[in-house]
């Protein structure tokens, strides 16, 4: 059966007085909203080059997300009884 949805990602980046860059990501898919977060510090030794900051804020930041979304799809999957094979991440869904 098709299916279609689309969802809406927010992403807020923001230096704090202590120069670590911060990352807030929303996703919200209509019926529930996720957030992930993520951070980076400049090495002192290193170049201020705000745009690496940002880019790994975000990263880290949807790495957190793509977490949640894989354990509450397992949840999802366990909730209508499927069960959990040897081997794989995602019960009853191969990766």
């Amino acid at each position: 059966m098709p299916h279609t949805s689309e969802w809406t990602v927010r992403l807020h980046l923001f230096e704090d007085d202590e120069g670590t860059t911060k990352a807030h990501l929303i996703l919200d898919t209509g019926t529930t909203e996720l957030a992930g977060h993520g951070t980076a510090h400049c090495h002192p030794a290193d170049s201020d080059v705000p745009e690496i900051g940002d880019e790994l804020a975000a990263g880290r930041a949807m790495n957190d997300l793509a977490g949640q979304l894989l354990r509450t799809a397992e949840r999802d999957i366990e909730g209508v009884g499927a069960p959990r094979p040897h081997g794989q991440e995602v019960a009853g869904w191969s990766t």
